[in-house]
């Protein structure tokens, strides 16, 4: 229960914790977000690590001054692009035999059946899609790497979604995340974004359990 008191307060205090960060390690932060966006995208055990709202905030930390924002998006994207190719490129040599394990604690088989549902329904453009979706964008890589899709093909609409994804909630938050009325309610912005970024999945799930055979 400790733990996840303090993963909540991690994830609804996001603009402290990352203030406190750069005030005490400067610019080391910039590997900070790099890890996080990095595992969050790149490894299929850690899709609930924070990503939009992890984004929006960065945007506000550096309007406040704390960071430069070329150097925040330049760092996301990149980070984000690695992840993407980490965990093509694990489900393409590695997927079959990660879920031979039936009921493994870590990679739950009915996230990658459902991913694969939404790869049908979106074709390649759901790489892009998915780049709003938290743990969809975890896994939608690694299906691809799982389904052999072309490499080249993968990695066009992955920069697609990762310019799309960082160009959007990083500026957002620059822009959006000091004034008065956000700042002031800074918590209740991060508790919105979270359900508006889960939300999309939350629907699609429901839609999955009302067809016949589930």
């Amino acid at each position: 229960m400790e733990i996840l008191a303090q993963v909540l307060d991690l994830a609804l205090h996001l603009d402290r914790h990352l203030a406190l960060f750069v005030a005490e390690h400067g610019v080391w932060v910039y590997g900070l977000l790099f890890l996080i966006v990095f595992m969050e995208t790149g490894f299929v055990v850690t899709p609930f690590l924070p990503g939009d709202s992890l984004l929006f905030v960065a945007g506000a930390v550096a309007a406040a001054g704390g960071m430069e924002l070329p150097w925040v998006m330049a760092t996301l994207i990149c980070a984000a692009l690695c992840g993407d190719n980490v965990n093509y490129w694990v489900g393409r040599l590695a997927g079959p035999r990660l879920f031979r394990f039936e009921g493994s604690r870590w990679l739950k088989r009915e996230n990658l059946e459902r991913t694969h549902e939404f790869m049908e329904r979106h074709g390649a453009k759901a790489i892009v899609i998915a780049r709003f979706v938290p743990i969809v964008r975890t896994f939608v890589p690694f299906v691809c790497g799982l389904g052999r899709l072309t490499y080249v093909r993968f990695l066009a609409f992955s920069v697609l979604g990762a310019l799309l994804w960082v160009g959007l909630l990083v500026p957002a938050g620059f822009f959006f995340g000091n004034l008065p009325l956000v700042r002031n309610n800074l918590t209740a912005v991060i508790m919105l974004i979270i359900v508006l970024s889960l939300l999309p999945g939350a629907l699609e799930f429901r839609r999955a359990r009302r067809r016949p055979g589930h």
